[in-house]
């Protein structure tokens, strides 16, 4: 059986066994800078927003998730006995929001190893927590009732979607869409740039731009991917190579901010993994490298006309103090959807432009050290 860690790790939904609390927010200057909100990172694992709900704005913790479509978070009401996951959760109280719309519909969302369920409102919601966030009237999120009990020891209260309306349960239109359709944005898009801390709790981790390009952080835009599939933020890419190994079958990929590490079929990973001298350890359901300091070749990905190198620093994953291991899994997708999900090591290299509005992708390179 996969240990706890490798299947969160897996669904995108890893744990951070950590505290929290606020983290620091960028001052915006101008309505075309877009609206900036910062993360904060656990462990190279985990990269968490806060938002409000409800007027006046009540505070969560969320995965900012290009991954999936819906924003859920706990309801004043959700419970679940002596294990309740719920129970140092930040919870939603309705009846203390003056903007808050009943819908009552019942909804459950699942993951890889558990789910949220609960019943649908609507209020406003903001990606941050001061004046100057981006503010979003009449979005539909879910109001969670019971949660898994994989949630009760993470750091998060929930979840929020940024991937496509035909993504999400119940067909719920996502908040990004929402102030996109509402014209509160400049450009239909948001650029994502994410730091590498290593084995830090709460580090400032990264921000992400709602209806702007992050010119700031990240270089000049290095080439545009259409989507194949307008879901996901689902793409081609046609090769992959890594020290001595080289692979040009061509796979569908998507770029996902709420998983960890790259992942890959089966027999791709267990060949990159080998040409970077890297093995699997039960214990940890992870390719684990001789050391932490250990060379690494540039991972290649090509997408497009383009090759992408992700370095050494990106793709060493801390697992504990003192080992490390590759920052890569398998991914089994099945005969449907994406063979490779590009994740956190991807995206800490490239500074990642989802393109709502012309069904694209942006890469730029990070600007961090």
């Amino acid at each position: 059986q996969d240990s706890l860690r490798k299947t969160l790790i897996r669904s995108g939904e890893w744990e951070a066994y950590m505290a929290t609390k606020d983290t620091t927010r960028s001052a915006r200057t101008s309505f075309a800078a877009g609206f900036p909100q910062t993360v904060s990172d656990y462990s190279d694992a985990e990269y968490v927003g806060n938002i409000t709900v409800g007027t006046p704005g009540q505070m969560f913790e969320v995965i900012l998730d290009t991954g999936s479509a819906n924003l859920w978070v706990p309801d004043a009401t959700c419970a679940g006995g002596l294990s309740n996951p719920c129970e140092k959760k930040h919870k939603f109280q309705s009846s203390k929001s003056s903007t808050w719309v009943k819908n009552g519909k019942a909804f459950t969302i699942s993951y890889g190893t558990g789910s949220a369920k609960g019943f649908l409102g609507q209020d406003t919601v903001s990606f941050g927590t001061d004046s100057t966030a981006l503010k979003v009237p009449k979005c539909t999120f879910g109001q969670a009732t019971s949660i898994a009990a994989f949630f009760k020891n993470d750091v998060i209260d929930g979840i929020l979607g940024l991937a496509f309306q035909a993504l999400a349960v119940d067909n719920v239109k996502p908040p990004f869409i929402e102030a996109v359709d509402q014209k509160l944005v400049q450009q239909p898009l948001f650029t994502v740039w994410l730091e590498h801390e290593g084995n830090k709790q709460n580090a400032p981790g990264g921000i992400y731009t709602y209806g702007a390009i992050d010119t700031t952080n990240c270089g000049p835009i290095i080439a545009y991917q259409p989507l194949s599939s307008a879901t996901y933020y689902e793409f081609k890419m046609t090769s992959v190579a890594l020290g001595t190994y080289s692979n040009a079958k061509g796979w569908n990929v998507i770029s996902d901010t709420g998983t960890s590490l790259m992942s890959a079929p089966k027999d791709i990973t267990e060949k990159i993994a080998a040409a970077a001298g890297a093995k699997f350890e039960k214990a940890y359901g992870l390719y684990m490298l001789p050391s932490c300091t250990a060379p690494i070749p540039d991972l290649k990905l090509t997408i497009g006309s383009q090759t992408y190198n992700i370095e050494a620093t990106n793709m060493r994953f801390p697992v504990t103090a003192t080992k490390c291991a590759l920052g890569i899994d398998e991914f089994n997708g099945g005969a449907f959807g994406p063979s490779w999900i590009l994740g956190d090591p991807f995206i800490r290299q490239y500074c990642q432009i989802y393109d709502v509005g012309n069904k694209r992708m942006g890469f730029a390179k990070s600007n961090q050290k």
